[in-house]
């Protein structure tokens, strides 16, 4: 099964379920990320683990440890304007990059969460971006 459709069958369950999904993410928090190709102009939903710092949500950019950002990360950079859903909940958002010693802080922050993000820095040269969500409006 390849990656979209993966992610195909975690947006479903997402959305069938209030924002709650079972195998491999069973128990994480999810949200799902709808951002506007820098391209292409055509939307896409990308189910995403975040974390929350305040009331701001921080996803991680990691593509399990991939040698690339995510095309959803480059979307994010020529339209930082996403749709959220979350718990039941869809809201527009704006997204943020931090940088320094607030990206440090934030990435570490999740990964004492999800350990998982420790192995995705190991296995990259990249330094992977965090990004912050804010709700808007």
């Amino acid at each position: 099964m390849d990656m979209k459709e993966i992610n195909r069958k975690v947006i479903e369950e997402f959305r069938a379920n209030g924002g709650k999904v079972g195998g491999q993410f069973a128990g994480a928090p999810m949200v799902l990320l709808t951002t506007k190709g820098a391209k292409s102009g055509k939307s896409y939903v990308n189910p995403l683990v975040y974390s929350r710092d305040g009331d701001k949500y921080v996803i991680i950019a990691s593509f399990a440890g991939g040698p690339k950002n995510p095309s959803w990360f480059h979307n994010l950079v020529a339209h930082p304007t996403p749709t959220v859903e979350i718990e039941g909940e869809r809201f527009p958002a704006k997204a943020t990059f931090p940088s320094g010693a607030e990206r440090e802080r934030l990435f570490n922050q999740q990964a004492s969460q999800m350990p998982i993000f420790n192995e995705y820095r190991k296995k990259t040269a990249r330094q992977i971006p965090v990004v912050v969500l804010e709700r808007v409006g």
